[in-house]
Parts: C-alpha cells; structure tokens; sequence
C-alpha cells in the first residue's frame, strides 16, 4: 500500500440527497442547467451569445465532446448539448486565477481543495513558475519559462527521459508542431488520453479492418436497421447522440443496449432542438436492454455468434452475407470452430442475463442487415478490452455491415480532437513512412524507437528514468490509474510542465520545479503576425472542420498553443532549420506542412474552409481492407473474461456523473441517477448490501486486490441501486487510486478501470 497523499479529492462529504431517479433524460431540466450554468458563470446576454456560435459553420467546436455536427443544416437552437454548454461556461468565465492568488494560496493549502473547487477557482491568466523548495507558484515570463524547460531538457542524458503527454482538446495545428518538436528534440515519448480510453479500439479496428477509427458517418443512422449501443452512456458523456438514435428511431430501425447499469438517456429523451417535444411522454429508445455483468460482454458476444450461427445452418443464406465473407474477409472457418467450443451454458453464467432475452435480442441481429454497433469506455478498459471490439467486428462482418449505408462500426470518442492529434502523429510508436516524410520535409533525423505510452511513462517516472513531464493539456493526474503510485511518479521528475486554461489538481502534484503555461480556450480569438487565425480538429467520424474564437482572450499574457510549441522549439532545439515563428505567423503555413506529410489533406487550407469541412479517407467505409496484415477483412478468435471472484469480492467500474466531462468537475450532481451533492458514492445490488449488512448510506471503505497489493479509497456512501450481483459502480477519479498501475488490457495496455476486484468494509464510527 502507498502512504496516502493530498494526490487524491479529499476525502469529504458533501451532503448527499436522494432523488427519484427520472423517466426521461434531456427536456427542459438539461435547458435550465444550461442556462443556469452559464448565467453563473459569464452571463446570461454574453452567455447566449457565446452559444450561438457554438458547433456552427461559422463557429467554434465545442471543447467537449468529439461527436460530429450534422454535415448540412445545423441546428438553429442547441447544436449543443448540456455538457457542452457546461464546457462553454467554464471556459468563459469571469472568474480568474492571477498571480495574486497564487500568492495569496499555497500549493500545500489548494491540495485540501475539492477537484469542483480547484476548476470553480477560474481561469489561469499569467505564466507561473514554482522553483524547487518553494510553496507559492510566482510569475514568470514566456521567455524565462521556455529557458527553464530547455535547459532541463537539453540537460537530459537522453532525450528519452522526457515525457510528452497530450490530451485530446488540442487542435490540429498544435499537435503536428508539437510531435514535431519532440520528434526533432530526439523521442517518440508521445503518450496521450487515448492510450487511457479508445486504444484498446484502435488497436482492434486495425488488426481486423486496417483503420483504428470507427466507418460510419452520421447520416448512417438515419439509413440503419439495428443500432447497437454497448457499454456506453450517451444520455451524459455524448447527449447530441441520442438525436441521432431519435432518427434511427423515427425511419423505422431498432436499438439494442447493453449495459450493467440502466442509463436515462438510452431508454428516454426529450428532444432539446425541438420545443414541441420539451413536454410529454419523450422519445422511447432502447427496444431490448441486456443487463450484462461487468465484463460479461464477450460471453454475451459469443451466445448471439452461436445463434446466429444455428438460425443459418437451420435456414441458409437467411443470416450471413456469402459474397462479402467470400470476397472480403478470411478467417470465418477458425472462428466458427472455436465457437464450438463454448457451451451457451457456460457463456451464460457470465453474462448474468436470461437467455430468453439474449434470444429477442439474437433475433433481431439475425432479421436485420444494416448494423451499427458503438461503444465507448464499458469496452475498452478490461484485461480483454480489445476481443471485446473484436467480437464486435465478427458479428459485423457475418452481417456483411461493414462498408454499407446505415451500417458499420461506432466508436464514441470523447475529447473534442483525439483522433485528430492521432491523425497528426500525436503516438508513441509512429509508422516509418510518416517518419520518412517527416524527414524529408523537415530535414531532421525522425528516431525510430517507439516510445513510451501512459502507462510506461508513469512507470519511468516512478522509476526515475525519465526527469521532465510536460502536459499539453488535461489533468494527468486525475484521468491516470494508480493515483499514489502516479503521484510519487511525478514527484520524481526534476520538472513538471502543464499547458493548460484552468487550475487542477496536476498543478498540485508536481516535480522538483514546476511550470504552467496558461493558454487561449478554443472560443477565444488567436491574433498572429499576419492577423486572426482559426484552428482545425477532427471530430469522432473523420471530418476535419475549422474552428474559430469569438471572444476576446481573457488575459493579454495567455498564448496560443501553437504559439507555446513553437516558443518552446525554437529555445530548446540548437541546431533547427525550422522555422517555427514563421510557421504561427500564419497557420495556413502550418496546413501546408501537414498537407505535405499526412495523407488525406490535399488541399488542406481549400477544403477546411468549406463551411462543414471534409472527410478523411477511410478505407473499411470504402470496403477496402487491404491495409489489414492479410488484404481482408479479418475474423478474430477471442477470449471471456477470466476473472473469478471469491464470495464477498466484487467488480467494480468508474463512470462519470452527469455534472462532469472527463476529469472536469461541473457541479456535483448525478441528475440522472438521482444523486445530488455528493460524489463520494459506491452502487450496489441490494442483495449483496443485504448479505453484507449495509444500509443505504452507510460510510464504508473500499480495498482494491491485485496479486498480494492492495490499495485502499476510504468514506464511500453505499446506494442501492439496480446493477447486477457483485458488480459496483463509482466515480472517477475519486476511486482511480484502487486502479492497478500492473492491470492493463492485452495488447493495448490500456488501464483496466472498468474491472477492478475491490473488498467493501463499514466504516467504523
């Protein structure tokens, strides 16, 4: 166990009231919080102003979410969601974080504060520097904090003991200089928010389709049979989806979710976009919900494979797409065989569902061709995360729904841009031939050992391999696992970097020195050399947009984060031949570069100067697989979960609550679960409380087990709720401290959030 730290939320309660939990998600309750938010936070005549151009043609791209903006008419009212309105007023704020308050709090005293306090506290106006020993961050100018970066950095032994995070809000100008700049600086250290969430997609979509991101637009849904929504909450994490599946919905076609817990916003929703529908009964979605045991899902999978596979041999061609298994993919043979192998018996005891239900839900796979399945973090963070999107795709391709209007894959990505820092080579282990076009656009030698990821990184910070961390963005330390473990990472390094617009927790947590470097937000204006520029990012279905602020900097000392690269790049690298104030004068010139070595950006300042942008290639939407190791499209043999549980051990899982995004606190309230005012929660099933001896509201203590470590999160309220047996839910980060450093998903390595062993014990009073 480590020595508990101010790395982690305190450790207090709030005062927790219990509401009924609502029969419908969205409505007039998500306008009133909007609006409520941004009148306390920007007012409201400025606030709706700010709105309007949110997710517009002639606009700013929300820093939420990554889920796309329809490709003709935008809404007139709310092309946005609540969150995303959330997101807008923090970033808009009127309050401030100046070096007056840094030397009015201290580093020590702002560690006692809630993560909703610390974001509450406003935004970051000057360039601070804490120096070694001190306990108050002090002002500092540009050009002294890029002195103080490059010297630590050209100090280094090896370029290689430095770490360069990235979190995904970042534009697509930013990123490109940005690897770029680490790149000629001699590293591929390049770790980003996806190695947390979507690389466990990744690495599966590539394997078996050759494209890491998802195949279907959203027209798709309006043209689709059957929509599939597993492991994933829209209704809070991408509410502007559940308009898409309102139009599955409307044209005729089903939706099936599978999920342990119950969500609003996939059974009901009013329609925002439509005042009409403010009032009423709302929307019904889901036709059929399997109630799945937290890391059942391959089991479930594998039980519609076996019946799709019976309802095809009782009745062939009825099931299975011959001419695009025949043509287009290899493999199916092996697949079917180790299906053999499974007793539907066996599958069953995992999943926790009837197979009754399984069945109606088997049946409507079975009689629909277009398929769209999506997912999100409920998949990607377990130990098999990535057979899990492999089962995906075997279902997929039996169907034939890969590549056709109204089917395909789904992944929902959550910050705005990060498949648009991938697409910009925002990864730790680049290919060579972007690479090779790196060099010889640039004229450097590009290394070519891959680096580390998230994971890794925190292990040779831990280990004292690597000495400098620099964050483009994010709270790194209340997105990663393992929060004590992190922590002491951290402050292990000789310096630690945040490039950021708020104050968080990971400006609390830091090296021997510490630097943040405040930056415009994406709806504040950028003025360079050759005047007003406007950055791009890619939204979750490949579409590459523009976005431009309209607010005026609340700070005349902040800088772009273009800007900040290049500052940094041209005070660190001794010997560039880039010239990188040229490049920021204009971001046309930085298009130009990535038009140069990225593929699929001919024409780059043309094209992303059409109002709604345009789409990258995609080879599997195109039904073309030949980037897979095999030229096919590829059936995959996958594994169910292996874990077992002793009696009183139990799964747990973090989720969100509905007054957050990612690991930005909004408020403290989980409408939509009936949880008001408090965040130290754990769900259980009332039998498994009942046998324990619990009461609602009882204080416990939770104790995570993974081989003989153990970690401990203490003062968790326990509420009844409707999960299956021995599974449990809580919020991130506070619980990220029972999260295994050593518990990774195979192949992605990304941290297994999602299924944590954890013991629970009452609190003694």
């Amino acid at each position: 166990m480590h020595k508990k730290t101010n790395a982690q939320p305190p450790e207090k309660l709030t005062g927790i009231e219990l509401k009924k939990i609502p029969k419908s998600a969205v409505g007039v309750k998500a306008i009133k919080s909007s609006i409520k938010h941004i009148k306390n936070e920007v007012g409201l005549i400025k606030g709706i102003g700010l709105l309007n151009k949110l997710n517009q043609k002639n606009g700013f791209d929300c820093p939420g979410c990554a889920w796309p903006d329809p490709d003709e008419k935008r809404a007139f009212l709310a092309e946005y969601c609540e969150n995303g309105a959330k997101a807008v007023a923090e970033e808009a704020t009127k309050n401030r974080v100046t070096p007056l308050f840094f030397s009015t709090y201290a580093v020590n005293k702002l560690a006692e504060w809630s993560d909703y306090e610390l974001g509450k506290s406003g935004r970051i106006t000057n360039p601070v520097f804490l120096p070694e020993g001190a306990n108050h961050y002090k002002e500092i100018s540009w050009q002294d904090a890029f002195q103080i970066i490059a010297n630590e950095l050209n100090g280094l032994n090896s370029p290689d003991e430095a770490i360069f995070y990235t979190s995904g809000r970042t534009s697509n100008e930013a990123a490109f200089l940005y690897q770029l700049f680490v790149r000629e600086f001699g590293t591929n250290n390049l770790p980003d928010c996806s190695n947390m969430c979507h690389e466990s997609s990744g690495v599966a979509l590539s394997e078996t389709l050759g494209i890491g991101k998802g195949s279907v637009t959203l027209d798709d849904f309006k043209h689709t049979d059957l929509v599939i929504v597993i492991g994933q909450n829209p209704g809070t994490n991408h509410p502007r989806m559940l308009t898409a599946l309102g139009e599955t919905k409307k044209n005729g076609g089903k939706i099936i979710t599978i999920n342990p817990l119950p969500e609003v916003g996939l059974l009901n929703y009013k329609d925002p976009q439509n005042p009409l529908k403010w009032v009423g009964s709302g929307q019904d979605l889901t036709d059929i919900f399997l109630q799945v045991k937290i890391n059942g899902d391959v089991a479930l999978l594998k039980i519609i494979l076996k019946l799709m596979i019976e309802q095809e041999e009782k009745v062939p061609y009825s099931v299975f797409d011959y001419d695009f298994i025949k043509e287009k993919t290899k493999g199916i043979e092996d697949l079917i065989r180790d299906l053999e192998t499974y007793s539907i018996d066996f599958l069953l005891t995992q999943t926790g569902i009837p197979f009754k239900k399984i069945k109606e839900a088997a049946d409507l796979i079975i009689n629909h061709k277009k398929v769209i399945i999506c997912w999100a973090m409920g998949l990607t963070q377990h130990k098999n995360a990535v057979d899990n999107i492999r089962e995906i795709v075997n279902i997929l391709l039996l169907k034939g729904s890969i590549g056709k209007k109204g089917a395909g894959t789904c992944p929902v990505r959550g910050h705005s841009n990060v498949q648009g820092d991938r697409t910009m080579g925002i990864w730790e282990k680049p290919k060579h031939d972007f690479l090779d076009k790196l060099e010889n656009e640039f004229n450097f030698k590009a290394p070519r050992k891959h680096g580390l990821d998230v994971v890794n990184s925190i292990k040779a910070m831990y280990e004292k391999k690597a000495k400098v961390f620099f964050g483009m963005g994010g709270n790194f330390i209340s997105a990663t696992p393992d929060t004590e473990y992190t922590a002491t990472a951290l402050r292990n390094c000789d310096l630690t970097v945040h490039v950021s617009t708020k104050l968080n927790r990971s400006h609390l947590i830091h090296g021997k020195k510490a630097l943040i470097l405040p930056c415009l937000g994406r709806s504040e204006k950028d003025f360079q050399k050759s005047g007003e520029q406007f950055v791009s990012v890619e939204n979750s279905m490949g579409v590459v947009h523009s976005s431009k602020g309209h607010l005026q900097p609340c700070s005349d000392d902040l800088l772009s984060e273009p800007a900040i690269v290049a500052g940094l790049a041209a005070t660190t690298l001794r010997r560039t031949k880039i010239k990188w104030k040229t490049l920021i004068s204009n971001y046309d010139l930085i298009r130009d570069k990535i038009e140069a070595t990225i593929p699929g950006f001919e024409n780059y300042n043309e094209r992303v100067r059409e109002k709604g942008g345009f789409y990258l290639p995609n080879n599997a939407r195109d039904n073309n697989f030949e980037p897979t190791a095999t030229g096919k499209a590829n059936f995959s043999i996958n594994s169910p979960s292996d874990i077992k549980l002793g009696e009183n051990h139990f799964l747990m899982m973090t989720i969100r609550t509905h007054d957050q995004y990612n690991t930005t606190i909004y408020g403290l309230n989980d409408r939509y679960r009936g949880v008001l005012n408090e965040r130290r929660v754990i769900f259980m099933n009332p039998d498994d409380m009942k046998k324990l001896g619990f009461e609602k509201l009882d204080v416990v203590d939770l104790t995570s087990h993974f081989g003989v470590e153990k970690r401990v999160a203490e003062k968790f309220l326990v509420i009844p709720y409707d999960i299956p047996k021995q599974c449990t839910a809580t919020y991130f980060p506070e619980a990220n401290v029972l999260v295994p450093i050593k518990s990774v998903a195979k192949f992605s390595n990304t941290p297994t959030s999602k299924t944590v062993i954890i013991t629970i014990s009452k609190r003694q009073q």
